[in-house]
């Protein structure tokens, strides 16, 4: 009896352990069949049934008559390449589109918060016509696969995210150059939608990113700002966004290759002062080397730079420096006069009038001009140096061309 007792149970017991393994195994097909299900996503499935007649990918999706709105964010990866001469620099940066178009379809069985759609559908439906106003050059990404995504969102919005290469102008201005602070934008408008059909908004999270791995040689991104450039035509207003960039420029490398060369070379001019007026070859080699070395420094200084109309800080303090040496060399003019004036006059020229034979000053009191020199012309140069410094260092940001006043 026992023995039979024990064959029933173990009977039952298998079973129900059959009965539960089957259910299982049917809730785990349906649960596979339903995720495939949702996997397998086609353009058909969330354009319009009749899309052929009712979608028009050209057209905008404005809601009860009012404009589309796209939101735009930029993260800026790298800022490099600025070329003074060109007034460029290039920029690279991740551009985000997000908008919603109410005329998608949302397939049954929609569980994610978004879907990532094939790339390609982006030239099957309506997406934003963005153009970069201020581009020379742009570089679409491709390295190991094409740097770009649609997202769909269970609201009918979409993001397009594209990483981009832009080489874009900035109009620069050098009058306090090396000194100089510069506002460089990228200026992003739609290309034929008016405002009427679209609108560009800056995303209010977090509309510009700055990488912190940003550095540049020369110059230094002191402010990053977003503001709106929406601008009127005569076909129209175009809906336009900008971002900003203040940029200071670092002296130091002027500083060594200029300032301090162009110094100690004013400097060596004074040694003349020094020198006894007899040696006049000594005198004038030094005052002419210290000549042609500061042209040169001028020269070098410019090659950078584009030929402009306006006077630069630079050329202030180059011109500056040429003047000084070039007194010196004055200096020793009258110097050199005032010595031998009496002995190389002629017996035609001693006949007639000499305004400054009244004077008749001996060597002692010639020699004053130079020992004058000496303190008058280091002093002087001091106090131009200061000022110089003190008008150029401390000039303000050019102005912004996009704040209304």
């Amino acid at each position: 009896c026992l023995i039979h007792f024990y064959k029933r149970v173990f009977r039952i017991m298998a079973r129900n352990l059959l009965v539960q393994s089957t259910c299982f195994l049917l809730l785990l097909s349906k649960g596979q069949k339903a995720e495939s299900a949702e996997s397998v996503l086609r353009l058909a499935d969330i354009l319009p049934i009749n899309h052929t007649d009712s979608y028009d990918r050209d057209t905008p999706p404005k809601f009860r008559h009012q404009p589309a709105v796209v939101f735009l964010h930029v993260t800026m990866l790298m800022m490099d390449s600025f070329d003074e001469a060109e007034m460029t620099f290039t920029a690279d940066m991740f551009l985000a589109m997000s908008w919603r178009d109410h005329r998608l379809r949302i397939p049954s069985g929609w569980k994610k918060d978004y879907r990532i759609l094939d790339v390609s559908w982006i030239d099957e439906i309506w997406r934003p016509d963005c153009i970069f106003k201020n581009a020379k050059d742009m570089h679409f990404q491709t390295q190991t696969v094409p740097n770009h995504y649609l997202w769909l969102y269970r609201d009918k919005h979409l993001m397009y995210m594209v990483k981009l290469t832009v080489k874009l102008s900035c109009g620069m201005d050098f009058s306090n150059y090396p000194h100089d602070t510069q506002i460089c934008y990228i200026m992003i408008e739609s290309l034929s939608y008016t405002t009427s059909d679209l609108i560009f908004k800056w995303n209010f999270t977090d509309p510009l990113y700055l990488s912190p791995e940003i550095s540049l040689p020369q110059l230094e991104v002191v402010q990053a700002t977003t503001e709106d450039c929406t601008i009127d035509y005569s076909t129209g207003t175009f809906t336009c966004l900008a971002a900003v960039f203040k940029l200071r420029r670092n002296p130091g490398f002027l500083f060594f290759s200029t300032y301090i060369p162009s110094v100690l070379i004013v400097i060596m001019s004074w040694i003349s002062f020094w020198i006894p007026p007899e040696s006049t070859p000594a005198r004038i080699t030094l005052g002419v080397t210290a000549l042609l070395t500061l042209a040169t420094q001028n020269q070098q200084a410019q090659m950078s730079l584009p030929p402009v109309s306006y006077h630069k800080a630079i050329d202030v303090w180059i011109m500056t420096c040429i003047v000084f040496v070039f007194l010196s060399l004055i200096e020793f003019a009258v110097v050199n006069a005032l010595l031998d004036g009496p002995k190389t006059r002629t017996r035609l020229e001693r006949s007639q009038p000499c305004f400054y034979c009244e004077f008749n000053p001996n060597r002692e009191e010639i020699l004053l001009v130079d020992k004058g020199s000496r303190v008058f012309f280091p002093v002087s140069y001091f106090l131009f140096v200061l000022v110089f410094w003190n008008v150029f260092e401390e000039q303000e940001f050019q102005k912004n061309p996009f704040q209304k006043n």
